[in-house]
Formats: structure tokens, sequence, C-alpha cells
């Protein structure tokens, strides 16, 4: 088992920003970005969705390569690209340009997409995203390991493509992934890639001993794979003031996540829609840093995870406000929990 490290999860929610301060939005996001950089957080994972107020990051590449310029040692990666929504050989070139660009630090996260209605206005047929993101992956792989790409599927097929483009890692940079089932978390584990899910600590840990008995080969190493979930964190000087900041920041933040399902006159059914609701289902810790330390070390100790994801900016919290967040959690919880390896 690879000791615990610590990471960070970004929506890059909008929150209240109107269009003329969103030049300001990326500019403070980059900003936290170096921030945790110099603290030493293992890796930076930013959400892909479209159409919808939950994230200003449509196209991860993009803002990845500004990420890689403005950072030294913290691996950087989308979590994940919606691989149906790309053409692989598209995707398979900038995914060497970012590993080259970050000197080594791409962490490749790949799936499906959570959202039918992102996936239909881009006309993708939901039924069919898991099918192509399996195969679009195939093809990924191939790409990145040889010298010539020859596939045959039923959505891609590629005769004798010269790939002129490498990554710096070999044989590819790490691969990351979502999962919602216990059969799809030891599936992953077995070949080889990271995996997040999100519930509550009961839930992490049966999904961790999935993942490590069927991960098992991979568990060891220089680049170890990790089992890991998102939590959302505030920390401030007492408790009172954490839970009066993460609040509304919370609600707005929920806002954004369920916008699309609402106006289908539906709803995803795995998110609570109240921070306090959260907190008892173990999808945030907030409060001093005392409090948070000891919530952080009851998730870890309950739930096995090897990688603790945090998630310090969303709603309306300011730059400054995620800023000391995450400073505090840096120096008052990270030393006490837990190695991070960068």
């Amino acid at each position: 088992m690879p000791q615990v490290a610590f990471g960070i999860f970004d929506h890059l929610d909008r929150g209240t920003a109107p269009p003329e301060r969103w030049g300001q939005f990326y500019e403070n996001r980059l900003r936290l970005l170096e921030l945790a950089d110099r603290h030493g957080f293992f890796g930076y994972h930013v959400a892909e969705h479209h159409f919808t107020p939950l994230g200003l990051a449509p196209s991860p590449s993009v803002y990845l390569a500004a990420a890689a310029t403005r950072t030294r040692r913290i691996g950087l990666g989308p979590l994940v690209y919606i691989l149906p929504l790309y053409h692989p050989l598209r995707l398979i070139e900038e995914i060497c340009m970012l590993d080259q660009l970050s000197n080594g630090r791409f962490l490749l996260g790949v799936g499906r997409g959570i959202s039918p209605y992102e996936l239909n206005y881009a006309g993708v047929n939901f039924i069919h995203a898991y099918a192509m993101y399996e195969e679009a992956l195939e093809v990924i792989r191939q790409g990145l390991t040889n010298g010539q790409l020859d596939h045959h599927g039923r959505f891609y097929s590629f005769d004798r493509v010269p790939m002129e483009m490498v990554p710096r890692q070999r044989p590819h940079p790490p691969i990351w992934t979502g999962a919602s089932s216990l059969d799809s978390v030891a599936r992953n584990a077995a070949n080889g890639m990271s995996v997040v899910i999100g519930g509550p600590n009961t839930r992490v840990k049966a999904a961790a001993a999935a993942f490590n008995a069927a991960g098992a080969a991979h568990l060891a190493g220089d680049n170890p794979i990790r089992i890991g979930a998102q939590r959302h964190i505030v920390v401030a000087e007492t408790d009172a003031e954490a839970l009066a900041l993460a609040r509304p920041a919370y609600n707005l933040w929920y806002d954004a996540l369920v916008k699309l399902w609402r106006a289908h006159n539906a709803g995803p059914t795995s998110f609570i829609d109240n921070l306090d609701g959260t907190i008892a289902n173990d999808g945030a810790i907030v409060g001093s840093p005392v409090t948070v330390r000891r919530e952080v070390e009851r998730h870890l100790a309950e739930s096995g995870m090897s990688y603790f994801m945090c998630r310090f900016a969303f709603g309306d919290l300011t730059y400054e406000q995620s800023a000391r967040s995450l400073t505090l959690f840096a120096e008052e919880v990270m030393p006490h929990v837990g190695k991070v390896t960068a």
C-alpha cells in the first residue's frame, strides 16, 4: 500500500462571477495552484463539463497548459477527459504535449462523463458512451506506446497512422478514472489505473478493499496506483467561521451541479443538497485546524483510501478564503496525518 498522499480536485465552478471577471477568476485559480505546488500537494485534477456553470474549464487541455507554466512539482491532469467527445488522434497529441510541457507531471484522467445532457448536446448518445469510452481508451493506450497506430473497431478505425508525438513519461502517463461500482473499481485497478470514488467512508472502504485485491501488482514501485475520494474542505480559525463560509458556497456549487438535471426535470441522486447533510455523509470536512485534522484522520482510518482529494475552491469562496483554507490544511493538517510524496 502506498502512503497517503493529498491532492486537489476542482470543478472551476464560476459561482457568481460575471463574464467580465472570468479572466481574474482564472488568474486566481492559477495563483491557488501555485500555492498548492509550494505546499507539496501530490496532484491537481480538473473536471470537464459543458454547457453548465459547473465548469469554466470545458477544454481541460487549454487550462492545464497554463497550469504547467505556473507550477514545478505538482501533478496535473483532467478528471476526466470525457473520451466520447474527443477524436482519439487529436487527444493523443494533446496528451503528449501536456506531458512534455509539464516535464512529465501529467496525470491522464479518462471517463465516459456523468451527464447524459452534456453528451446529448454534443450529439453523443449516452447509451453508447461507455462503449465509445472503452474503445477510445484502447486507441489512446496504443497511440501513446507505439510508433504506429492500427485499429479497427466499432467507433474508430485507423490504418498505419505514424505516431510522431510521444509523452515524456514512458510507456505513458499514469491513468486515472472515476468509478461508481465495486466491479468497475476492481477492473480498473487490475488494468493499472488509479481510481477516485465518491460516497461515505463505508463505501470507500469497500472500494479500497476491492481495489487493493485486484490491483496488488500495481501498488508498489515509484508510481503506485491509488484509490481516492473527494471531499469539500473549508478550514478557518474557528468552526463557526468555517461553517459560515462553507454553507452558502456549497449551495452555489450544488445549484451549478444540478442545473442541467433540473432543466430536464431530473436530478443526480448521489449528491446531497445541503452542507450539513454532506458533512454527516462524509462528503465535506469543515472547521478549525484541530477539527479538520481530527476528521481527516477519521476519514483515512475508516475508508482505507490512499489518496485524499480536497476541494478548496467552490461557490462564492474568494481567492483569499480558499488560499487561507489551503494553507491551514497544508501546515496544520497534512504534516500530522500522513507523509505527502510528490
